[in-house]
């Protein structure tokens, strides 16, 4: 049995060899890729972000008990920084989300940024792709933390949940870094903690000054306690809704396209970047001594 074949049945063995033929960048991973990509387009893919220490971890366990609660399949890409030394994952296996580890029905893969500003590299998009075509109804992309890059996730996710936490100065850091965009649902975790009223008033004020004309969907705003499971239910509602908006409005498609999209750029500066570091010194030099222009060697490296 071939491995499409053996991947089709969902053997999680001819899953994991599917990933690390993709990681790999070799031929053999793209011709798998192209080969099961027509069989996706079937998961919700949520993207959780928030700053280090908000509970991200935490609430995606809680997430996948719902999910599972409702005999959902659950993917997990956990999006780690980067080694400098190995360009492994750092923080590699969640502690957290352990507890799964026996459930056939929930995978958990830990990757590393490699380097890419928004912290999702294009061989992450290429897993998600593969998990996709797996069969999961749900995959969580649960990325490093809020910065100005992290902006990625939402050319990725279907749903965007940006998870908050009182007495952080998290709302105003989010005001500033452009966060409050890109966020579907909002998640106050940690509610019980002085000042959880006051940051969902501040992000309220914020979402009326800066809610996109002509964006028919409003932000949820949702308070959890993920560490005592408290209002898991509530938040994966909200993102049901959200989803089901996109469903009913038609974006849901345009959502897809653009994925495909940022896909490609990610692999195309990847390639760029691969070029440059493979030109020797004089390259280089020919730009700093003004023989060439920077979009000069640019256009070189492209062609």
């Amino acid at each position: 049995m071939s491995l499409v074949e053996r991947f089709q049945t969902q053997d999680e063995r001819a899953l994991a060899r599917a990933i690390s033929l993709v990681e790999r960048g070799g031929e053999e991973g793209q011709r798998l890729l192209r080969s099961l990509r027509t069989s996706g387009g079937h998961a919700r893919i949520i993207g959780i972000t928030g700053s280090p220490g908000s509970g991200k971890s935490t609430l995606t366990d809680q997430l996948i008990g719902v999910a599972r609660e409702q005999g959902r399949r659950v993917a997990v890409i956990a999006v780690d920084p980067t080694s400098p030394y190995s360009g492994g994952a750092i923080l590699g296996d969640r502690i957290r989300m352990m507890r799964w580890h026996k459930d056939p029905d929930v995978y958990i893969r830990s990757m590393a940024t490699r380097g890419h500003l928004g912290g999702l590299a294009s061989g992450t998009l290429q897993v998600l792709a593969l998990l996709d075509a797996y069969g999961f109804d749900y995959i969580f992309i649960e990325t490093v933390g809020v910065g100005q890059s992290e902006v990625d996730i939402v050319r990725v996710a279907d749903t965007t949940l940006l998870v908050l936490t009182p007495g952080q100065g998290d709302g105003v850091q989010a005001f500033k870094a452009g966060i409050m965009e890109i966020a579907d649902v909002f998640a106050i975790n940690k509610y019980d903690l002085p000042g959880g009223p006051r940051l969902k008033r501040e992000i309220q004020a914020a979402l009326e000054l800066s809610h996109p004309e002509g964006d028919d969907w409003w932000p949820i705003i949702q308070e959890t306690i993920a560490a005592k499971g408290e209002y898991s239910k509530e938040l994966f509602a909200a993102l049901t809704k959200h989803y089901a908006y996109l469903e009913e409005t038609g974006k849901l498609e345009s959502k897809r396209l653009e994925r495909i999209r940022f896909e490609i750029s990610s692999l195309l500066t990847e390639q760029v970047r691969l070029a440059l570091e493979a030109k020797e010194d004089d390259f280089i030099e020919a730009v700093l001594q003004g023989e060439i222009s920077p979009l000069e060697a640019a256009r070189q490296l492209l062609s």
